[in-house]
């Protein structure tokens, strides 16, 4: 599952890790992608210690057994971590599936936990970037949108699973509340939300009001989100 940051990407790692047959990861590359770049992020250090710096044993592990001798691996990746020189020959061996938010409603939820975020930082050229990339091996890569999930959370699951040749499960639809084992180091920081919470939210209202300069920032970022708006899942 590709996304940028605060666009239901973790909501929807509880949903999948509710099944019983699915084990799920959180942003495996996280600590390579800081490594490679030097960025001072929320919890650095912590996040270095917790993940394998080395992008090739992050990609040996994305292909080893699922762990726990689940039935399916639910990989939870940010986009913006996939920097040239981090490994993607394991991107053919998956099905890609890409998560899309408005970034106007992406930006101004990232800019309350990190402020001044560049393009760069919320992800969504390198989210089309990969999506060509997927595309390329062959493949149909599956686009959803979160507002439609947020709308209505059962149809849209059902539907998403039909496209994975999962069966449906229910227990999807909630979790508990508190976090996921797997979360992230870096849950602290960022996950708040959605550890209240124990099921999707609910739809989402007119598009925030950004100040200029991040009303800028959704503006570059909006080409990309229209073009894979534009092969999300009906």
């Amino acid at each position: 599952m590709w996304s940028g940051p605060r666009n239901l990407s973790t909501a929807m790692m509880y949903s999948f890790g509710a099944r019983s047959d699915c084990h799920v990861v959180d942003e495996p590359f996280y600590a390579a992608y800081l490594a490679k770049t030097g960025l001072d992020h929320p919890m650095r250090a912590e996040i270095m210690a917790s993940q394998p710096q080395d992008g090739a044993e992050v990609e040996h592990n994305l292909l080893a057994p699922v762990p726990g001798n689940r039935q399916h691996f639910y990989q939870k990746h940010m986009t913006q971590h996939m920097l040239p020189e981090i490994p993607r020959d394991w991107m053919k061996e998956v099905k890609n599936v890409f998560l899309i938010r408005h970034p106007a409603r992406v930006v101004a939820s990232y800019a309350k936990k990190r402020e001044g975020p560049d393009l760069a930082d919320i992800g969504f050229r390198q989210q089309a970037e990969l999506f060509d990339h997927a595309r390329g091996l062959g493949q149909s890569p599956i686009v959803i949108d979160a507002a439609d999930i947020r709308d209505d959370p059962e149809g849209a699951l059902k539907q998403l699973c039909a496209a994975l040749d999962l069966e449906w499960d229910a227990a999807m639809l909630g979790w508990p509340a508190g976090g996921h084992e797997q979360d992230g180091v870096w849950a602290k920081h960022w996950y708040g939300s959605v550890h209240r919470s124990t099921g999707f939210a609910e739809p989402e209202g007119e598009c925030p009001k950004l100040d200029t300069e991040y009303a800028a920032l959704a503006q570059q970022a909006l080409a990309y989100y229209e073009r894979l708006r534009k092969n999300k899942m009906t």
